[in-house]
């Protein structure tokens, strides 16, 4: 069974078509994100996902339920987890007392300790909110979507105002969670955060999903051009490679191919044979930031976010 299923969703506000026909499904265990530009629909079809706001038409199920019937919407709720991109927390309470409070509402919550454990703030435990920085906030915002052992976990933008060291301590309690059978799905504007996490994607634009898949393969990434790129030492020309280069960029050769495998092979093979040194080796293909940019219409993506 799909932990999450949506068919042919709709949704409008007045004449504005916020959700155009949205399907999808989520399987069990699996790190799901939603892609797209501000205004394409993510929050929307989340917030109907959490029961949190009704459809206009469509199917939907979440952990076997429609999350708009609510005679099933309590239950619903004791076995989802959702880390908001911010959340109404009292500010004179302190970060235990907080998640104390909200493990209660939950059947069978993970210990408090542990979670206070599992997102950093063990120095930080008996600390009152309002002392805490962006970052340490940000933290216990995930803390409180785990303290309920969800089964389903929906997390907007988990690491926006966290420094590096925090976000992988993130991408790693992610890790840790679907290793453990919890699914996520998540939103996220950082492309390295959902290559890093994500089995599937969906991008979506204008309120309609243009694409769906594997980060490593959605749009045609692992069909496309291959650009093999290096320097060569002094004393050895262009004209001695036995490949045509395509050009340069910021002074290394490029080569543009379909067929990386064989043109790399030669280019390498024939470097040993000369003892010729290839500085900065690389080859690549479009990124999944590329294959964003170019179905979103080339929206940009928002960059790593600092501990504030």
């Amino acid at each position: 069974m799909d932990v999450v299923s949506v068919s042919d969703l709709h949704k409008s506000y007045g004449k504005v078509h916020a959700l155009d026909g949205v399907s999808f499904h989520v399987d069990r265990g699996e790190v799901f994100a939603l892609l797209g530009p501000n205004g394409a629909g993510k929050t929307t079809s989340i917030e109907i996902l959490e029961g949190f706001s009704h459809r206009d038409s469509g199917r939907v199920e979440v952990l076997g339920v429609d999350p708009g019937d609510r005679r099933r919407q309590r239950w619903l709720r004791t076995r989802i987890g959702i880390v908001l991109q911010e959340l109404a927390v009292e500010p004179y309470l302190t970060v235990r007392q907080v998640l104390e409070r909200n493990a209660g509402f939950f059947p069978d919550p993970r210990p408090v300790d542990e979670v206070i454990e599992l997102v950093g703030l063990a120095p930080k435990r008996d600390a009152r909110v309002k002392t805490l920085s962006g970052g340490q906030q940000r933290r216990l915002d995930v803390g409180l979507g785990i303290v309920g052992n969800p089964s389903l976990l929906f997390l907007d933008e988990p690491t926006t105002g966290l420094d590096p060291a925090a976000r992988r301590t993130t991408w790693d309690l992610i890790r840790s969670l679907k290793s453990e059978g919890t699914t996520v799905l998540m939103s996220s504007h950082y492309m390295d955060e959902v290559e890093a996490l994500a089995q599937r994607v969906a991008v979506m634009v204008s309120g309609r999903i243009v694409a769906t898949g594997p980060p490593a393969s959605i749009g045609g990434r692992e069909l496309s051009e291959a650009t093999i790129r290096f320097r060569l030492p002094e004393g050895v020309s262009v004209s001695d490679l036995p490949v045509g280069a395509t050009g340069y960029e910021d002074g290394a050769i490029v080569v543009r191919t379909q067929d990386d495998v064989r043109v790399l092979a030669r280019i390498v093979n024939w470097a040993i044979d000369g003892g010729i040194d290839l500085v900065g080796l690389s080859v690549t293909r479009l990124t999944l930031e590329d294959v964003y940019l170019g179905l979103t219409g080339g929206d940009a993506v928002t960059t790593d976010g600092t501990d504030r």
